[in-house]
């Protein structure tokens, strides 16, 4: 079992910025990916991007290519999103994910992110 903690969600304007964290623990060893969702009131859950945990690639939606950055720490087990002007859109309770087989197995709770206009 994988263990996903998200923190670092908030209030921010317009035009601001936000990082998100996600704390992993229990069997880490077998994490081979982790990424980032959202869902916003009354949509379905997208893919925001997602990182090979040993290589460190990343990958994200073109919603937020170019401001969005997903990094790891491997050493902390900690994934984070940094994510720069924000606009209402990205308005949404983000939530992590971690892969140790080909589909995303284990859920953190979710934090929310608001962008006041």
């Amino acid at each position: 079992q994988v263990q996903l903690v998200e923190s670092g969600g908030g209030l921010v304007q317009d035009g601001g910025s936000l990082t998100l964290s996600c704390a992993a623990s229990g069997r880490t060893f077998s994490i081979n990916a982790m990424g980032w969702f959202r869902q916003a009131p009354g949509k379905e859950r997208e893919f925001v991007g997602s990182i090979t945990w040993n290589a460190g690639s990343t990958y994200y939606s073109d919603s937020v290519k170019g401001r969005f950055t997903i990094s790891r720490d491997k050493a902390k087990n900690t994934m984070y999103l940094q994510m720069n002007s924000l606009n209402p859109e990205d308005t949404a309770v983000f939530y992590c994910a971690a892969k140790i087989t080909s589909d995303y197995n284990f859920w953190g709770q979710g934090t929310q992110v608001t962008v006041s206009s």
